[in-house]
C-alpha cells in the first residue's frame, strides 16, 4: 500500500533528482523487457555466508553462486576495504517474483561472476529486518516512483542508495550491473551526487512536528475523517475501489467503529460488503480455510496465492466483529475455518505461529489451490455438479489454461452446510496429497501479537475456549521466550534461538494484545506485562521533542535515517497502535501523562489523517475512542468472568473492561466488592454510576444510541 503523503513529496523528489542521467538511462533500461531462462549447469552448489542464517528466505539463496553477505556491519566494512558498489537485494520466503529472479539471475553463473567481481551483495529478510526494507523501499520510491518486492538496490559502500528497483529479467539485470560498474569506475562523482541527493530525500521523508494546537476532539472532525475514508471504497464489489484488492482488516475495523458511534448507512454497507464478497471470492480458500494476500482482479477473484499470517490473524479480528454486529453465519464460519488452517498450516509445537505459506508449489504459482474439472469430478462423482454449480468450475476453466479457481456467487445458505461440508472435506483430503508450498517457518513477535488479539476477539464473540487456549499459548511463548531479561522483545524465534532486537511494531502489537488478553481472562498479569513494555519502548524509541516513536530503538546500529513508521501499510502504523496502548494503559493505571500522550501524537497526525484518512484509519479509530464517550466497566463478584463473557459478545469499541472475582490491583476496582454478589459497575473518568447485576442494563448504559 503507498502513502499518499509521500507519494507528493516523492513526486517532487524524482523530478530533482532524475536531473542526473543515471537515473533516466537505468529506468529506461529497465522496461519492456522479457523474462529469460537462467543457466546455472556449472553452480558447483557451494554454500554462501546465508548458511549460517534461520531465516527461510536467506536459507532458500544460500546455495546461489552469489556470494551472498547477510545484512551486518562486515559486509559494509567489506566493501569499503574493496572499494565496491553494494548490491541489497530484499525479499521475503512467500513472494514469487522474489523466486522468478533467483531462478533467472542468482542462481545463473555468469550473472554470479559480475556480481561477485564488481560487488558486495547482501540479501535482506523484508520480514526479519522491516527497518532496512523501509529505508530502500523509500528510496525506490524516490528514484522511480514505484515500489514492490523483490526490492534491488545498488548502493555505495557505505550503503547509501544511488538506485533501486524491483524485479529484472536476466538480461536487464545484467545491464544495470554493467551500467553502475562503468560509472562507479569512470563517474563516481556523479554516483556521489546521487546518493547524497537520495539520503537527504530519505531523511526528509515522514518529518513529524509537534502540534502546539490543543484544540478539542470533536465528533464533527470525526465525521469528516469518515468522509473521506469512505469515498475510496467499492460499495458494490467491496474493498477499496479498482484493483489489486488488499483484505485491509483495519479500515473496515474503524468502518464498524464509525457506525458504531454515528450509525452511518454507508460505513455499514462498506464492511458488510467486503466481508461478504471477500468470503466468497478466490482471495479466500474455499476448502481450507484463511485468506491468501490480496487479489489480483477488482473481484477478489484472482489472488496472489501466498497466505500471511499478519492477514488472517486481523481477519479473525474482523470476521469476528462483523459478526457481533451483523449475525451472519457465514461470517462465523469464516472465523472458525481460518482457525482451522493457521492451527493445521502454521502453528509451531510451542505454541506460537509461523509466518507464511509460499505462494508457489513445484514451482508454479497456485498450484496447490487450483483444479481441473475432469480431476474435480473424477474425485466428487455423484456430487460434482452440485459442488461445481457452487463454485463456478467450468469445463474449459474459470481461470487460465483449462484450471479453475473456487469462488461462490453466493454466501452460503445454512441448510446445505452438512452436505457441502462432506463434499468440500472429501477434496480437502484429496488436495492434501499434492506437493504443499514451503513454509516459513520463523516466529514473528508482531504477527503472533496480531494472532493472540484476533484469538482474543475470536473468543469474545463465540466463547470457544479453544481461542482462548492457543491465545494463551502465544502469550506464554512470547513471555518465555521473546521478552528478554532487561525488559526488552526480540523480533525473530527460529530454530530455538531468539534473535534480532525488536521494532516498535513488535512492542505496540504486543502491549495491544496483552491489553486484550487481559480483558477475556480478568487476569492482571497480562496488563503488567504491557506496561512493562511500554515503559521500555517509552525510554529506547520515543522521540522526547514530538513524543512520536521511532520505528527502531536506540540501542540498534544506525541505518542512513531513524525513520518512523506513521501511516497503515498490511499492518496498522506502529506509532498509532503504540498510541492506543498509551490511551488504554494510562486508563487502567490512572495514568493522565500516558493518556495526554496518545492525545499529542494523534493531533500530531491531524494534517496527515485529514488529507487521507483512508491510509490512517488506525489514528482515526483512536481519534474516535478520545472524541467519544469512553467508558470503564469493571465486573467485581464470583461470576466476574461469566458476566465478562456476556458482555464482550457485543461490539463495543467505546469500553474497556476490568474486574475479577477479587479487587486486584487496579485503583478502579477499590472498594467494589460486594458480598455475595457480581456487581457491575459503568464509570466514565474515574466516576462510576451506581452498579447493576444485569449485564443487559450495563449494556445499555454504554450504548452511543
Amino acid at each position: 500500500m503507498k502513502k499518499p503523503s509521500l507519494k507528493r513529496a516523492m513526486t517532487k523528489f524524482i523530478l530533482k533528482i532524475n536531473q542526473y542521467p543515471i537515473v533516466i538511462i537505468l529506468f529506461l533500461s529497465t522496461m519492456g523487457a522479457c523474462g529469460q531462462n537462467s543457466d546455472s549447469s556449472d553452480n558447483l552448489k557451494k554454500a554462501n555466508k546465508l548458511i549460517n542464517e534461520t531465516s527461510p528466505y536467506l536459507l532458500q539463496h544460500a546455495y546461489n553462486p552469489v556470494a551472498w553477505n547477510p545484512w551486518n556491519e562486515s559486509a559494509l566494512k567489506q566493501a569499503q576495504k574493496e572499494d565496491k558498489l553494494v548490491i541489497i537485494s530484499i525479499g521475503y520466503a512467500a513472494c514469487h517474483w522474489c523466486h522468478v529472479m533467483e531462478k533467472e539471475s542468482f542462481t545463473d553463473s555468469a550473472v554470479a561472476k559480475l556480481m561477485n567481481d564488481h560487488f558486495v551483495s547482501i540479501k535482506v529478510d523484508r520480514e526479519e529486518r522491516p527497518d532496512v526494507d523501509q529505508i530502500y523501499m523509500n528510496a525506490a520510491m524516490l528514484i522511480s516512483g514505484n515500489g514492490g518486492w523483490p526490492l534491488n538496490v545498488i548502493a555505495l559502500p557505505d550503503g547509501r542508495p544511488v538506485f533501486a528497483g524491483t524485479y529484472f529479467p536476466k538480461d536487464n539485470w545484467m545491464k544495470v550491473l554493467d551500467f553502475f560498474k562503468e560509472a562507479y569506475q569512470n563517474d563516481k562523482e556523479k554516483l556521489l551526487q546521487q546518493a547524497d541527493q537520495v539520503t537527504k530525500g530519505i531523511q526528509s521523508l515522514e518529518i513529524v512536528e509537534f502540534n502546539e494546537n490543543k484544540a478539542s476532539f470533536t465528533t464533527e472532525k470525526y465525521q469528516e475523517f469518515y468522509q473521506g475514508m469512505i469515498r475510496e471504497m467499492d460499495l458494490s464489489k467491496g474493498g477499496k475501489k479498482g484493483a489489486p484488492k488488499f483484505p485491509s482488516p483495519y479500515v473496515f475495523e474503524t468502518f464498524l467503529e464509525i457506525n458504531h458511534y454515528q450509525s452511518e448507512g454507508d460505513a455499514m454497507k462498506a464492511v458488510e460488503v467486503t466481508l461478504d464478497e471477500m468470503a466468497m471470492g478466490g482471495i479466500y480458500d474455499q476448502l481450507g480455510g484463511g485468506f491468501a494476500r490480496y487479489s489480483t482482479d477488482a473481484n477478489w477473484k484472482v489472488p496472489h496465492f501466498e497466505k500471511m499470517l499478519y492477514d488472517n490473524a486481523q481477519l479473525l479480528s474482523l470476521y469476528s466483529h462483523g459478526y457481533q454486529v451483523l449475525k451472519k453465519p457465514a461470517y462465523k464460519d469464516i472465523v472458525f475455518e481460518t482457525f482451522d488452517f493457521i492451527n493445521r498450516e502454521l502453528r509451531s509445537p510451542a505454541g506460537a505461529y509461523f509466518s507464511s505459506l509460499d505462494a508457489d508449489s513445484e514451482g508454479e504459482e497456485g498450484k496447490f489451490y487450483i483444479w481441473t474439472y475432469d480431476e474435480l469430478n473424477g474425485v466428487l462423482s455423484d456430487d460434482s455438479k452440485y459442488f461445481n454449480t457452487v463454485f463456478n468450475v467450468t469445463q474449459n476453466g474459470n481461470w487460465e489454461s483449462g484450471k479453475n479457481i473456487l469462488f461462490r456467487s453466493d454466501l452460503p445458505a445454512e441448510e446445505d452446510n452438512e452436505r457441502m461440508q462432506q463434499t468440500k472435506e472429501k477434496l480437502l483430503e484429496y488436495r492434501n496429497q499434492r506437493v504443499p508450498p514451503p513454509r516459513d517457518d520463523k516466529v514473528l513477535t508482531s504477527w503472533n501479537a496480531l494472532v493472540m488479539k484476533g484469538l482474543c476477539d475470536a473468543y469474545a464473540a463465540f466463547g470457544d475456549n479453544r481461542f482462548l487456549e492457543s491465545a494463551l499459548g502465544v502469550a506464554n511463548f512470547l513471555v518465555s521466550n521473546q521478552i528478554r531479561s532487561d525488559g526488552g522483545l526480540n523480533r525473530n524465534f527460529k530454530d530455538d534461538r531468539s534473535t534480532i532486537n525488536g521494532f516498535l511494531d513488535d512492542y505496540s502489537n504486543t502491549i495491544e494484545a496483552f491489553i486484550r488478553l487481559y480483558e477475556v481472562t480478568l487476569d492482571e498479569q497480562w496488563l503488567h506485562h504491557s506496561l512493562n513494555l511500554m515503559t521500555y519502548a517509552i525510554d529506547h524509541f520515543q522521540d522526547t521533542e514530538t513524543k512520536m516513536f521511532f520505528y527502531t530503538s536506540d540501542e540498534n546500529d544506525p541505518l542512513i535515517a531513524r525513520k518512523m513508521e506513521l501511516s497503515d501499510n498490511v499492518i496498522p502504523s506502529s506509532n498509532a497502535s503504540i498510541a492506543t496502548g498509551l490511551f488504554m494503559l494510562g486508563n487502567y493505571f490512572y495514568k493522565p501523562d500516558f493518556i495526554e500522550q496518545a492525545s499529542q501524537m494523534v493531533r500530531n497526525m491531524l494534517s496527515d489523517t485529514e488529507q487521507n484518512p483512508y491510509y490512517y484509519a488506525k489514528w482515526v479509530s483512536l481519534y474516535g475512542k478520545i472524541a467519544h464517550t469512553f467508558y470503564e466497566v469493571a465486573i467485581v463478584g464470583n461470576d466476574a468472568r461469566k458476566k465478562s463473557g456476556e458482555f464482550l459478545k457485543v461490539f463495543s469499541p467505546n469500553t474497556m473492561l476490568l474486574g475479577g472475582t477479587t479487587e486486584g490491583g487496579l485503583e478502579l476496582l477499590a472498594n467494589k466488592l460486594v458480598e455475595d454478589a457480581t456487581m457491575i459497575y459503568v464509570c466514565q473518568n474515574k466516576s462510576c454510576k451506581l452498579p447493576v447485576e444485569e449485564v443487559s442494563r450495563a449494556l445499555s448504559m454504554v450504548a452511543i444510541r
